[in-house]
């Protein structure tokens, strides 16, 4: 197996070169980028695909989580979230995070999760042999398709809603929980919007930013302004921001 390639993402020195150092005690590792924010990070990520990611939470501007949902979930590397915070640990296992390093952590706790991370890149690999085995013999594995949620289902005050998701117009993020927007109404769901988003139909909802998921049926108007950014425009009136990265899948997608 080639190097490990390795992005450290951490606003604090001090942090950057504990995990460093412990990298490069590691032979089969490589540290590819050390950054000490997300925007440049991001930047990074855009041109190259690291294996493995370490990745802080809380730092200013855009956190740890938001600079994941920044990235391709195909492209994404394996993440392990490092923070002097436990509060999180539930979103990061949502997000797919391999570990979650609590601050200050021992150099066994370290080296525990780094046997995960190769043992998870070996796996990997073996999945992408098998894969191009089962190509160049021109069969395929087979693949159950997929089911997706028709009803949401709203707990609130001793009430039990059933919500149509043909009726959800959008849904935004609001911390670790959720809010949908149906036929003029709010509903807060105890559900995190990644995992919101992966019962729904990708046929019929889209992520268009970090805090917000539409339903394509509802959108109006594409807003394209370079200056103070993209929106999305809804048959209700609301504007909703458009991330740079989800704007050009959006656009083909309303076709």
């Amino acid at each position: 197996m080639n190097k490990i390639r390795a992005f450290v993402v951490d606003d604090e020195p001090p942090a950057r070169r504990r995990l460093a150092e412990l990298l490069e005690r590691e032979p089969d590792i490589e540290i590819a980028g050390q950054f000490a924010g997300a925007a440049e990070a991001l930047e990074a990520l855009a041109r190259e695909s690291p294996d493995l990611l370490f990745l802080d939470v809380q730092m200013p501007g855009i956190g740890g989580f938001e600079l994941l949902d920044e990235v391709d979930p195909g492209r994404r590397p394996i993440t392990v979230f490092v923070t002097a915070y436990d509060a999180y640990a539930l979103k990061a296992f949502e997000v797919r995070a391999l570990d979650y390093l609590l601050k200050p952590f021992s150099d066994e706790r370290f080296e525990a999760t780094l046997s995960r991370a190769r043992e998870r890149l070996r796996s990997r690999e073996r999945e992408a042999l098998g894969e191009k085995v089962l190509s160049l013999a021109g069969t395929r594995p087979h693949r159950e398709e997929k089911t997706y949620v028709s009803r949401l289902v709203v707990k609130n005050r001793g009430q039990v809603l059933f919500l149509d998701v043909r009726e959800v117009e959008w849904i935004e993020a609001s911390g670790v929980y959720a809010i949908i927007h149906e036929g003029g109404r709010e509903h807060l769901v105890r559900e995190s919007l990644a995992a919101l988003e992966a019962r729904l139909d990708p046929s019929r909802f889209a992520r268009i930013h970090r805090s917000a998921i539409v339903s394509l049926d509802r959108v109006t108007e594409l807003r394209i302004d370079d200056r103070v950014g993209c929106r999305v425009v809804l048959k209700d009136g609301t504007v909703l921001p458009l991330s740079r990265r989800q704007r050009d899948a959006l656009e083909a997608r309303l076709r």
